[in-house]
């Protein structure tokens, strides 16, 4: 998740998650070709060759078929817990879980069958992320939160900062790469994979780094959906305050909308505009990351400054498309008022199919011994972060919404 030399810009490179800094990144595939690291000597490799595309076709079989089995599985899990000690569990767990556990199980087999390297051009892994991310847009209503969320807007600057800033200066003290501290803390403090996703284009991290990432925000919004409205019943916090904790807690949107529903309606309602409104500040992190790395983090000494061209290679044009789709859709329901849900509700589902697809290939891509060579500072890094969260957010809700009503 192979080399290209017409690569573009906005694209994570490849190489194993190793958080030293001298590690020898290897370029993705881009998303207009197939990765070229086979040998062109080698018939059965030739990416121009019959055979190449048959096993590609065969990767793509792979993937689909997971990713189908991914949207089964989410679909009919929760029936079949009902009624179980389980239920609440199954109806809690969202399909990057399965789509993740289903790729690295795939990634067991195809590696055992010697068939990994041969597919692995139909892993496109960055393609179906981007286009999901764009998609998402789609689902953030601009006017929504301009007209309803100045709290949610000054709680969300305020947090992201805060938690992003924090976590950047911890990983530093554990000697993180750069790159993989920006994924950190791009995922604690916005909106988990998504922010990671965004933060990797702009930084070029490596794929294993993103899949490091993404697996930790996983296992850790989990436990997160039953323990936080559990805590703000605890705590006694009214059901604006404790759905502005969720909301800017929890690190995927899926786990905030179950978490809130279990805290309450009012509680639900203002987490998901305070996750929304974080989630609409990701392209802004986006453009300081690119500008910071580019001007900052790997600049040589006595280089030129670099000019907009550069900020301009390196920035994850995809962003532009989430702004985009945001603008699109907000203007759209605004038009189409009611009847215009159904339009979107088509363009969410199939946002989930695309992620879905990504976080399969992500489960295929990982190699075991690159996320073992990371270690466990990483680990402590994103806990240690995610309880200054939990502190952070609790203290801004309570002082932003304590007399909201709504």
């Amino acid at each position: 998740m192979t080399t290209d030399a017409t690569r573009t810009g906005d694209e994570p490179r490849t190489a194993d998650a190793s958080s030293t800094a001298d590690a020898t990144p290897v370029a993705p595939e881009t998303d207009s070709g197939p990765p070229t690291t086979e040998d062109p000597a080698d018939p059965t490799t030739d990416t121009r060759g019959g055979a190449f595309w048959a096993w590609t076709l065969l990767g793509l079989v792979v993937v689909v078929g997971l990713a189908a089995l991914t949207r089964y599985l989410e679909q009919n899990v929760p029936g079949w817990a009902e009624g179980t000690v389980v239920e609440d569990i199954g109806a809690a767990i969202e399909y990057p879980v399965y789509a993740i556990l289903l790729g690295l199980l795939g990634n067991v087999a195809i590696t055992l069958l010697g068939w990994r390297d041969r597919i692995a051009a139909a892993f496109r892994t960055e393609f179906f992320i981007k286009t999901g991310l764009v998609l998402l847009g789609a689902s953030i209503n601009l006017a929504v939160i301009a007209s309803a969320a100045g709290p949610a807007i000054a709680q969300a600057i305020l947090l992201i900062s805060g938690v992003f800033l924090f976590t950047w200066w911890l990983a530093g003290r554990f000697g993180l790469d750069d790159k993989l501290r920006a994924l950190l803390a791009s995922a604690v403090s916005i909106c988990g994979v998504s922010a990671a996703i965004a933060a990797a284009g702009a930084v070029r991290a490596r794929r294993e780094q993103l899949a490091y990432t993404a697996s930790l925000v996983i296992i850790f919004a989990l436990p997160s959906i039953f323990i936080l409205p559990w805590l703000a019943d605890v705590f006694g916090l009214s059901d604006a305050v404790a759905g502005a904790w969720i909301g800017g807690n929890i690190d995927t949107t899926a786990a905030v909308t179950a978490a809130g529903a279990l805290a309450g309606e009012e509680a639900l309602q203002i987490a998901s505009i305070v996750k929304v409104t974080q989630n609409a500040l990701m392209g802004v992190v986006a453009v300081a990351l690119t500008a910071y790395f580019t001007l900052r983090v790997e600049r040589r000494p006595g280089a030129a400054r670099p000019g907009l061209g550069e900020l301009w290679t390196r920035f994850p044009k995809f962003v532009l498309g989430f702004v985009a789709a945001s603008i699109i859709a907000t203007w759209y329901l605004d038009a189409a008022g009611a009847d215009g849900k159904a339009t979107i509700a088509i363009v969410n589902d199939l946002r989930v199919w695309f992620l879905i697809l990504a976080f399969v290939s992500i489960g295929l891509e990982v190699r075991v011994a690159s996320l073992r060579e990371a270690g466990w500072r990483p680990v402590a890094v994103f806990a240690s972060a995610t309880v200054f969260n939990l502190a952070l957010a609790l203290g801004l809700a309570s002082l932003l919404f304590r007399n909201f009503s709504s």
